[in-house]
């Protein structure tokens, strides 16, 4: 392990790491701050913006992401130098190769970690449903990623990124509220906090267009004291979702790209199957009436012998499934990889090097 850089990060996590002993479940946000090693600068060293190494699924700054997870490890975790863990590492869909790569060279050369496996996240929410084979519309905060799985491999030519994420819908209210209410001053923090909070889809093409001419206003209190009305703009984020035209973007809604998706994975009988398991998850997948208009839309563009499903965690799942659905499938997978020995050993990636992770991780 690289003790100089172990002990001297250019970069600072801006919250801690949030912990429950009920819920072992950990969440960290990637938002970061560049340090000076020698605090000159005063202020404990913290220096400049804040920086996200994380951009819409991509690592793009690997110093920043390798102090994230040295923090994540060292300091959350508890590990210790020379003597640190295994790790099943949930990725993204549509990763490059390159940084496939990198990521398993840092978690051997620098982090010294003593076995890895890597998933693909639409797989590992899968699983958490108890389910290997469905399709898998990943709604989160940088990307939202729609996913044929068969018998546990990713369909990769029906694969589709939508154009629009989370953190889209957050910078579209903030500029709704900024221009209906120009004297009250929003962060992204907050205005993220009310799209959580308020943002909902009406039932219908029909009603939303009903709901858009007489929306009732809510009264929302900040912290501060400023009072923000919020009106029509909670329905026109759930709703863009459905019908991107409200963004200016001409593309087809999540159902009608989910249809197309499917319907691009061969051999065709299997699309039945496919279609009749379909997972929506991520926290943007938490927009209030998403998932009931999101399956009456799926219906009404489907062909009429089959019936486009929404499937939902057993019941003995925690309430929060489908927010954290690929890391709850990767505590589920872990427990068979790694006392089963899939996983890349030390002796392999130093045999083999980090294209290993392309013939083990697949």
């Amino acid at each position: 392990m690289k003790e100089s850089r172990a002990s001297c990060p250019k970069y600072s996590v801006l919250q801690e790491i949030e912990y429950n002993k009920l819920n072992p479940l950990r969440i960290l946000p990637t938002s970061m701050t560049r340090v000076e090693e020698d605090g000159v600068h005063g202020n404990d060293g913290v220096i400049g913006d804040i920086i996200h190494p994380i951009e819409r699924g991509i690592i793009k700054d690997w110093d920043a992401m390798e102090d994230l997870w040295r923090y994540t490890f060292y300091t959350g975790l508890g590990w210790e130098p020379g003597n640190e863990g295994q790790l099943l590492v949930a990725e993204p869909l549509l990763t490059p190769k390159v940084s496939r790569e990198r990521m398993v060279q840092t978690m051997f050369e620098t982090f010294n970690v003593g076995g890895l496996y890597a998933v693909e996240q639409a797989v590992l929410s899968l699983y958490a449903v108890g389910r290997i084979t469905g399709v898998v519309i990943d709604a989160g905060h940088g990307k939202i990623d729609i996913a044929p799985v068969w018998e546990g491999a990713i369909q990769h030519n029906a694969v589709k990124r939508f154009e629009i994420s989370g953190q889209d819908l957050t910078d579209f209210l903030a500029k709704e509220l900024a221009r209906s209410q120009p004297d009250v001053k929003l962060d992204l923090a907050t205005v993220e906090m009310l799209k959580e909070k308020y943002a909902a889809v009406a039932e219908d093409s029909s009603a939303y267009v009903a709901t858009a001419e007489a929306c009732p206003k809510i009264q929302h209190t900040l912290p501060d004291g400023q009072v923000i009305s919020v009106g029509r703009e909670r329905y026109d984020v759930g709703e863009a979702l459905l019908r991107p035209s409200i963004f200016g973007i001409e593309e087809d809604g999540l159902a009608e790209q989910l249809l197309r998706s499917v319907s691009t994975c061969s051999p065709s009988e299997n699309q039945r199957q496919l279609i009749e398991n379909i997972v929506l998850c991520g926290g943007t997948s938490m927009i209030r009436g998403l998932d009931s208009r999101f399956q009456k839309e799926a219906v009404l563009v489907a062909n009429p012998s089959v019936r486009p499903s929404l499937i939902k965690p057993p019941e003995y799942m925690p309430d929060n499934t489908l927010i954290n659905s690929a890391w709850m499938g990767g505590a589920i997978l872990a427990k068979v990889v790694f006392p089963q020995n899939q996983h890349i050993t030390k002796a392999e990636y130093d045999e083999a090097g980090p294209p290993i992770v392309h013939r083990k991780c697949f």
